[in-house]
């Protein structure tokens, strides 16, 4: 177990810098107008899940997705396993349950940050 915490550590660590860089690079290229950064990391994350969820499958080496998936994409972005989670659910048959596990995520999602910052912008007043 000690291992495969290491692994998500490590490729933790290498998604969440590459995260920043991915950012950063959007920032310098088109401006702060838009959430370009978060845009690609959350498309270009959830493209990877997919490529690699299916290569380790095939090859037999799922030993590896402590690292790749849950460190390195994990670090990268969350939204690539919630992309894949929606996926799955919807390839054992349960469109309604996808379609329910999306909304229940984006609205869940957008209503706890809205609550963590009114709650501490009402603390830190």
């Amino acid at each position: 177990m000690i291992w495969t915490l290491a692994q998500v550590a490590l490729g933790g660590a290498i998604g969440a810098v590459c995260r920043f860089l991915t950012g950063a690079a959007a920032l310098r290229l088109v401006g702060a107008g838009f959430p370009w950064g978060t845009l690609t990391v959350n498309v270009l994350g959830s493209f990877a899940m997919g490529v690699i969820f299916v290569v380790l499958s095939q090859k037999d080496a799922m030993r590896l997705a402590p690292f790749l998936m849950a460190g390195v994409l994990g670090g990268f972005t969350t939204f690539s396993a919630f992309s894949l989670d929606a996926l799955t659910l919807f390839e054992r048959g349960q469109p309604g349950a996808a379609a329910l596990y999306v909304l229940a995520s984006v609205l869940l999602s957008l209503a706890a940050v809205v609550a963590g910052v009114l709650l501490t912008r009402g603390v830190m007043s």
